[in-house]
Formats: structure tokens, sequence, C-alpha cells
């Protein structure tokens, strides 16, 4: 099915996506990108839906033709204090912040969202794979996470965050249990089974 290049005509559009919510460790990034009405590419799509390459390809095609994008990024210990569902509404309106162009209207990914400023908004569950600006939004959020968690793991190798990304696999796990944590593993997350996580701390 081929994206929706806008949800009206009217308004200038900004989609917003998150990535990183379900890691152990690392930031939560969001991404917010208002392309221009006319803009489409065969390869655009929810981010989880391409390959790495596809996605580097098409960031760099994103970040040089949107109107405006942004990303942002909450910190593991921000997540830790608040929790994750605030820590990526908050990501997004970071990202929101940041953009050069204010949008008059923001599609959201999901089912949440706090209302930001004067902007109306609509929450579009799935929405990555109905969207154009939601997917752009998905793919730059992904990949500069990725990136983030590429220069992590130069930093901490044990956890393998160059292949996990930080997020729940068994060799993930496995590297906790024989190293502890790291500054950068979310405390309040379920990092280990609740009888081997009580000796994490």
């Amino acid at each position: 099915m081929a994206l929706l290049p806008y949800h009206q005509a009217e308004l200038l559009e900004a989609g917003c996506d998150e990535a990183g919510r379900g890691c152990l460790a690392g930031a939560v990034f969001a991404a917010a990108v208002i392309l221009p009405k006319g803009f489409s590419h065969p390869l655009l799509n929810d981010s989880k839906q391409l390959s790495e390459k596809q996605r580097d390809h098409l960031r760099t095609i994103l970040e040089k033709e949107s109107i405006a994008w942004a990303v942002a990024e909450v910190s593991a210990e921000e997540i830790d204090k608040i929790n994750i569902l605030k820590s990526s509404l908050l990501a997004m309106h970071r990202a929101l912040n940041q953009l050069s162009t204010r949008p008059q209207f923001i599609l959201v990914d999901g089912n949440k969202f706090h209302p930001y400023p004067d902007t109306p908004h609509l929450c579009v569950v799935k929405g990555d794979g109905k969207y154009a600006s939601i997917a752009a939004a998905s793919i730059l959020a992904k990949t500069h996470r990725d990136e983030a968690m590429f220069r992590l793991h130069a930093e901490y190798p044990a956890y393998h965050w160059q292949q996990n990304k930080g997020y729940p696999t068994a060799l993930h796990r496995e590297a906790i249990r024989q190293n502890g944590i790291s500054p950068w593993h979310r405390r309040t997350f379920q990092l280990l089974p609740a009888s081997e996580q009580m000796e994490l701390f």
C-alpha cells in the first residue's frame, strides 16, 4: 500500500515518530519531519520494514529534501526519572522545538501525545506505515539512534550494542549478567529476570 502524502492539504504538516522505546540501554530518540507536498520516494516506508542500507540511503535524501527536520533525545537517566512513555513524548516535543519551520499540524505515530502549544495534532496507530512524513520521522529517529549506539559501543564493547542497539536480545542480557550494568542502562527496566535483577543494584 502506498503511503499517504499528507492528512490534509491546507496546513503545513510535520510527522513525528520515536525509536528505542523498548531498549534496555541508551536514550530514546524522536524525529519531526516536514516534507514538501509533492515528495515521494519508492523506498520510503516504516523504518522497521527497511534494511540498514536502505535507511541510511533515505536518511541522506530526507535530510536534504525536507522543508525542515530535527532529531532529539531523552537520556536513560531522564527515562528512569519520568518513565518511557513520557520520555518518548518529551523527545517528540524537543524535536518539534528544533524545527526551523513551525508546523501548522502534527501527525504522530501511536495513540498518545501531549498537545503541542497551539498546534492541532492527530495520533495514528501504525502511522509510520500509513503517512510519508511519519515514515520519514521513523527513519531519521532510527538512524540517528543507531549512530549513537555505535558510538556508545566503542566505550562499552562488552554489551554488543553495535549489533543489538540496546534491545533486549539474549546476548545483551548475558552481557549484563557477566559485566553488570553500564551508566547507559535504564535502571527502571527489566534488565534480567526479577531474581537476578536484585543482584545488579
